[in-house]
């Protein structure tokens, strides 16, 4: 090509999308600069003279359906009403979403779930603008839900740049790189930055494309150091064998992250937030990893839990130490139940519990053998801990009626798992487990949002309460099963209650 043809392409490549200096418009500040605002594109007709370009349009759909009310979860499964966020401020609810931390009881976790993926009507106290949508996805994404937020994004039908970035980035996260980049081609209203568009016109095999756009962002100044490193490399890999590794980003994006894999320097997830754990799923990942992946995964409900169990059992571990010990505890009893084994089990049972709840994974191990329990006579402890496991999953109230209590503690988890009054608790569970007492109420902050038809902001207050209470404050947790109930959710309130006796280790 020409110096002339190269620089008119160039030129045309700048005047058709802005830098990439703009500010993000991410507020999950590792997200791809993928675009930066939607580009000018002029009306037909006579050519632009002079370097001018018109003035940005600015277009929005008339009486169209609010991004917002975008869900997966119809009111008839979540129990939740249409009216879930009422009159409420859409900036509040935003804030109130994106603030619920990720670290709570398994309860807790599918609640915030439900009201993430939720079919509603958008909040009537101000413009619905897609802010809550966009913390949804934020919050999904933090969680590990990916492929949850992916649909979210898709059901949404709304391309904001802001949800764009969040679509594309999706697509990377879960390995459909081809698939992002098709998204981008089809959308000629948003702008690629240059990393952007250098990867798909690489992926779309227009490698002189690429490094001509290279060679232009490189030109422009448009390109960090360490980012035209990258995607030098990724250009043409082989011109650097002889330089050693690239150093790793402090926070890499999910389109850095792709494309030192696709150099052959895969970065490790483990530090990464919880979305990129989905990368160490794959096939292609060592053992170890896809197992550690899955772990941290399952803990937040982004992936089933028989999953993680496959990957418990699928072979037997080489070493010792670590994820290596559940590992090993995970197959004895697997095989123990595998061959109805009741001696076996009890041998069992003790080892992979501890090592489970150790790692806060009983919820899952009690998703994976509650039921394979059922009909074996077991001897104590074993059989306590089989009670304490059938607790932790929605046969909780039957597991009660079945097992006669042989002590304290267990008299009070069968009256809370079936609605009865309760024997005085002791220590912090006293101060807890008030909330489930007759007649109690939800804090005055609650209980006005409940009064003002506020309900989402109600729960989510009471998500906030429940954490609380999972890390050390029992009155809080009192707060939130005591909300719970206000609204009917009692079987919330009860689950919480017994994570919070089985999980928390209260005082």
């Amino acid at each position: 090509m020409s110096t002339s043809a190269r620089s008119a392409a160039a030129l045309l490549f700048v005047l058709s999308g802005p830098a990439a200096a703009e500010e993000p418009l991410s507020a999950i500040d590792w997200l791809s600069d993928s675009i930066t605002r939607p580009a000018v594109v002029a009306p037909p007709g006579p050519s632009v003279i002079g370097g001018s370009l018109p003035e940005p349009v600015t277009t929005a759909p008339i009486d169209g359906p609010s991004p917002d009310a975008a869900g997966l979860l119809p009111p008839s499964v979540t129990g939740l009403p249409a009216a879930l966020w009422g009159p409420g401020d859409p900036a509040e609810i935003a804030r109130l979403i994106r603030a619920e931390g990720t670290e709570t009881l398994p309860a807790g976790q599918a609640l915030l779930t439900e009201i993430l993926l939720a079919e509603a009507e958008p909040p009537r106290g101000g413009p619905s603008d897609g802010s809550v949508l966009l913390a949804r996805v934020d919050k999904l994404l933090e969680l590990g839900l990916v492929e949850e937020a992916g649909a979210l994004l898709e059901r949404s039908g709304s391309v904001t740049p802001e949800l764009f970035r969040r679509a594309f980035d999706v697509a990377l996260l879960l390995g459909s790189e081809d698939a992002a980049c098709a998204a981008m081609r089809a959308r000629p209203d948003v702008a690629p930055t240059f990393p952007a568009r250098i990867f798909c016109l690489a992926r779309g095999g227009d490698w002189n494309a690429a490094a001509l756009t290279l060679g232009t962002a490189r030109a422009l100044g448009q390109l960090g150091e360490a980012e035209e490193a990258l995607l030098s490399r990724f250009l043409d890999p082989d011109l650097y064998e002889a330089d050693g590794t690239l150093a790793p980003p402090e926070r890499p994006t999910p389109l850095m992250f792709r494309m030192h894999e696709a150099v052959g320097e895969p970065l490790p997830t483990g530090q990464l937030p919880r979305a990129f754990a989905h990368a160490d799923l794959r096939a292609t990942a060592g053992w170890k990893a896809q197992i550690e992946a899955a772990e941290r995964l399952t803990r937040t409900g982004a992936v089933d839990p028989n999953r993680l169990f496959g990957l418990y059992t699928e072979r037997r571990p080489a070493a010792s130490g670590g994820v290596w010990e559940r590992v090993r505890a995970v197959q004895a009893l697997d095989a123990a139940l595998a061959r109805r084994d009741a001696a076996a089990v009890a041998a069992a049972l003790p080892e992979v519990w501890e090592r489970m709840r150790e790692a806060g994974l009983a919820a899952a191990l009690a998703a994976f053998a509650a039921d394979r329990l059922e009909g074996l006579e077991l001897p104590e402890p074993a059989a306590s801990i089989a009670f304490r496991l059938a607790l932790l999953t929605p046969g909780y109230e039957a597991a009660a009626i079945a097992r006669q209590p042989i002590d304290r503690e267990e008299r009070l988890l069968a009256a809370i798992a079936r609605g009865q009054p309760l024997p005085r608790p002791e220590g912090s569970a006293a101060l807890a487990l008030a909330g489930l007492a007759p007649g109690a109420q939800p804090p005055a902050r609650a209980a006005a949002l409940i009064a003002g038809d506020r309900l989402g902001e109600a729960l989510l207050f009471a998500l906030e309460d429940l954490a609380a209470g999972r890390n050390g404050d029992p009155r809080r947790l009192a707060d939130a099963l005591a909300t719970f109930r206000a609204v009917g959710l009692e079987g919330t309130a009860r689950r919480a209650a017994l994570e919070y006796l089985i999980l928390a280790e209260p005082a």
